[in-house]
């Protein structure tokens, strides 16, 4: 009998996880990556699964939905999350990691996987085996040959919102006499490094920021720059300071939970940055997602305490990005309802996040694996993160404009009884009821292979 066989289209996070998700159910996966010959413009590395935005993947508490996701993926065998959990770098109670090893070690699984051949060749179309299962991960920067095949040939339309990435400091030029190591509420090991404000340089600084000067867009970027739209998690540091003088002091620069071993008081705001590397050589500033010009960002930036003479190893980008109309074209399984053997996964199709563009990868690889092997499909329960976020890719989820969605509790159904104790414990019994399907569906899939 010849080896059932599935394209993968893209290898982010999404199509990683859909390539290796396929290949361990016995399918031959051909996998489709555009890079080392060709680049987005947020892209720079050659590896897979390339961290372009913060190195967290947030908290790994079950009394959170991301949490809960991280381990609903676990049990199930996820490449990604094996890659997180083996290059962590401490980050206090959410889950960093290692960007290069994490990379690394997703790249070699896959290219060294029996059933998985890696072609580097960027895809335009469907045309070369319109009849395999296909899942499309090409991602936010989908080519604009791809782009326009998707939305002309495949009829998926486009909409855009625009995603902007924090910068990197080295560590050797942080002024340690200002700044300290701290977690908030002492929780972790004083992973974070705190840039203490008085409100006299709170004052300084917010006037220079929200008066700063942003960058030009892109040319790939200009057409869209009248509808310019912000995902509201990944907001641009000035936008979000234009919104209110306490907006950042109750947000990225809130100081409580954090004490100035200096003065032995809480700052009026803190400034927070987190190890991009197991070296700690590296640190990005939490929160300061921009699109500031880079000699804005520099002299803004350097008004913080601490980082007077810090050296930028990386200044902050903003590019657009581009997602389908998921709800008018997909089902749970992430299958087009009119092309059911074309799968899409990750950020294009409204899921927001690493680990949310994981977890639709995920889904759609075992269902294109399932699909090649002549089964019936998985769809997960909407009372996991897995499925509450493939519903609500697949049917809108919540009234109004289809957007981009973190995991997060309210997409999940309530309990059937009331749960006393508070939002922590209510949230762990929702995780506790999720786990509980998720290992029920692990075990029939072992009984079955």
């Amino acid at each position: 009998m010849n080896t059932p066989v599935i394209n993968v289209f893209g290898a982010g996070l999404a199509g990683s996880e859909a390539a290796w998700q396929a290949a361990q159910r016995g399918v031959h996966v051909r996998m489709y990556e555009m890079k080392p010959h060709k680049f987005t413009p947020a892209h720079h590395a050659p590896g897979f699964a390339e961290l372009v935005c913060s190195n967290s993947l947030r908290s790994d508490s079950l009394a959170n939905a991301i949490g809960l996701l991280k381990e609903e993926l676990r049990r199930m065998d996820s490449l990604i999350m094996a890659a997180a959990d083996a290059t962590r770098v401490a980050a206090g109670s959410a889950l960093a990691v290692d960007r290069t090893l994490f990379s690394a070690f997703v790249t070699e699984r896959l290219r060294n996987h029996p059933n998985v051949e890696v072609i580097e060749k960027e895809m335009t179309s469907l045309e070369e085996d319109e009849a395999a299962a296909t899942v499309i991960a090409t991602g936010p920067l989908t080519s604009d040959a791809m782009a326009a095949y998707l939305a002309e040939t495949l009829k998926c339309g486009k909409l855009h919102f625009f995603d902007a990435v924090a910068p990197i400091v080295d560590f050797s030029g942080i002024n340690m006499d200002v700044a300290f190591f701290a977690s908030r509420y002492g929780k972790g090991d004083a992973d974070y490094i705190n840039c203490p404000m008085t409100k006299e340089q709170y004052d300084a600084f917010y006037r220079e920021l929200i008066g700063a000067r942003e960058a030009e867009l892109k040319d790939f970027d200009k057409e869209q720059q009248k509808e310019l739209k912000v995902f509201e998690g990944c907001m641009p540091v000035e936008v979000m300071a234009r919104r209110g003088y306490d907006t950042l002091r109750y947000g990225p620069l809130k100081p409580v939970g954090l004490e100035d071993p200096h003065t032995g008081k809480e700052p009026y705001a803190v400034v927070q940055l987190r190890k991009e590397n197991n070296e700690g050589t590296m640190f990005n500033l939490v929160g300061f997602q921009t699109h500031l010009a880079f000699p804005e960002q520099k002299r803004v930036f350097s008004m913080i305490p601490g980082l007077e003479n810090a050296e930028f190893l990386r200044y902050g980008i903003m590019h657009r990005n581009t997602y389908i109309d998921s709800p008018d074209l997909l089902d749970a399984t992430y299958a087009m309802r009119e092309r059911p053997n074309v799968f899409f996964a990750g950020q294009m199709t409204g899921v927001e996040g690493y680990i949310e563009s994981a977890g639709s990868g995920f889904v759609a690889g075992v269902n294109a694996a399932l699909r090649a092997l002549g089964k019936e499909p998985l769809v997960f329960p909407d009372v996991t993160m897995l499925g509450a976020m493939a519903k609500y890719v697949s049917t809108g989820g919540l009234s109004g404009d289809f957007v981009p969605m973190n995991a997060n509790f309210g997409i999940v159904p309530p309990l059937e009884k009331r749960v006393k104790g508070g939002k922590a414990l209510k949230n762990e019994a929702l995780s506790a009821r999720a786990l509980a399907e998720i290992d029920r569906i692990g075990s029939a899939e072992k009984a079955d292979s």
